[in-house]
Order: C-alpha cells, then sequence, then structure tokens
C-alpha cells in the first residue's frame, strides 16, 4: 500500500524524504513561540506607578485649589453683606439724625406746655416721631439723675450741690441723647451736679 504523503515539498514522489529540505522543526535558531504574559516588566510597573502618585497630586492640588476658590467666594459674599449693612446703617442714620433734629424742636416747643389743644397736638406728633425712631432700633437715653457719661453727652452746665450723692450726676437734660444698638449716635447736652464741701465757720 502506498503511503499517502501530504506536504510534497518535503517528501519525493515514492514517500521517501527529500534530502535537500530541513525539518523546519529541527532547524538550528528556531524558538518557540511564546505567548505574552499579563505582567508587565518592571520598568512599565515602575513607570505606571509614578503616573498614579502625579495623577494623585494633581488630584490633591485641584482639590485645594477648588477650596481655596470656595473659601475665597464665602469670604467675599461675608464682605458684600457686610457692607451691605453698614451702608443701611449709615442711611438709617443719617434718617434717624433728621428725625431727631425734629424732634427736638418739639421738646422745644414744649418746654412751655400750657396744656392747650395745640401743645397737646405737637405732643403727640413728637410720640409718634420718638416711636418710628424706637421702631428703627435707636433709642432715646434717660440720663436725668444718672452719673455723667462723657461718651453720652457733654456738660453744658455745672451746677454747685449740697449732697454728696448728686456730685458728678445729671441734674437735667438740655438736650436729649440717642443711641443705636448701644452705640451713641448723638450725644446729649446736660447740667452735671458738683459737690462742694461746706466750708466750716
Amino acid at each position: 500500500m502506498n503511503a499517502r504523503v501530504n506536504d510534497k515539498r518535503r517528501y519525493n514522489a515514492d514517500g521517501t524524504p527529500r534530502a535537500d529540505v530541513a525539518d523546519p522543526e529541527t532547524q538550528p535558531g528556531s524558538a518557540p513561540e511564546t505567548t505574552p504574559t499579563a505582567e508587565g516588566t518592571p520598568d512599565e510597573v515602575s513607570q505606571l506607578r509614578a503616573e498614579l502618585e502625579t495623577a494623585r497630586r494633581r488630584v490633591d492640588e485641584l482639590a485645594r485649589g477648588i477650596q481655596d476658590v470656595m473659601r475665597d467666594r464665602d469670604e467675599f459674599k461675608q464682605r458684600i453683606q457686610r457692607e451691605r449693612d453698614r451702608l443701611v446703617e449709615v442711611e438709617k442714620g443719617q434718617v434717624a439724625q433728621a428725625l431727631i433734629e425734629a424732634v427736638d424742636e418739639l421738646d422745644h416747643s414744649l418746654t412751655h406746655d400750657d396744656g392747650s389743644p395745640i401743645a397737646q397736638g405737637v405732643r403727640l406728633i413728637r410720640d409718634k416721631l420718638l416711636q418710628k425712631l424706637q421702631a428703627s432700633g435707636i433709642e432715646r437715653l434717660n440720663l436725668e439723675g444718672r452719673p455723667y457719661d462723657p461718651n453720652a453727652a457733654e456738660a453744658v452746665d455745672i451746677e454747685l450741690v449740697t449732697r454728696p450723692e448728686q456730685n458728678d450726676r445729671v441734674l437735667a437734660e438740655q438736650r436729649a441723647a440717642y443711641a443705636m444698638k448701644g452705640r451713641v449716635i448723638r450725644p446729649g447736652r446736660v447740667k452735671v451736679g458738683r459737690y462742694v464741701q461746706p466750708a466750716k465757720a
């Protein structure tokens, strides 16, 4: 029975191997094919780790930058709000000064209150203006009988007193003092007592 030859390049027609064709599987220098492994070379791993560390540092820098921007934005909003509040207070103070001057005029006209209907009308208007001031956070200070405070009033008159407890106390108000949020916005004018020890006979 004749043998079947599949590779005519390596065998003769009678089935004997050809002498001039070498077996590729036995050729010197031929190496078996290798398949790539899942793991890279040490240099590639080191490079990937360095790139990862660089990316992490960059992400940290960006996160800090975002935090700085947010903090600056919040501080800017707070500055704007403080400036707005200050302007509102200034405007309120200017309006208050005009109302206070009107109340001063009404107070002056009531120094000789005779109980007439006109005087009663003036007092009513004065009280309404004081209510508006109070609604705006502005209070009228009552200084009479209290120790004299140069931050709240100006001493325009001094009266000698015979009682030691009246020394350096406000005896009368010639012009009322006003404060807003605990801060004096218009000092008053007052008469202050000064005690002088009587001379011994």
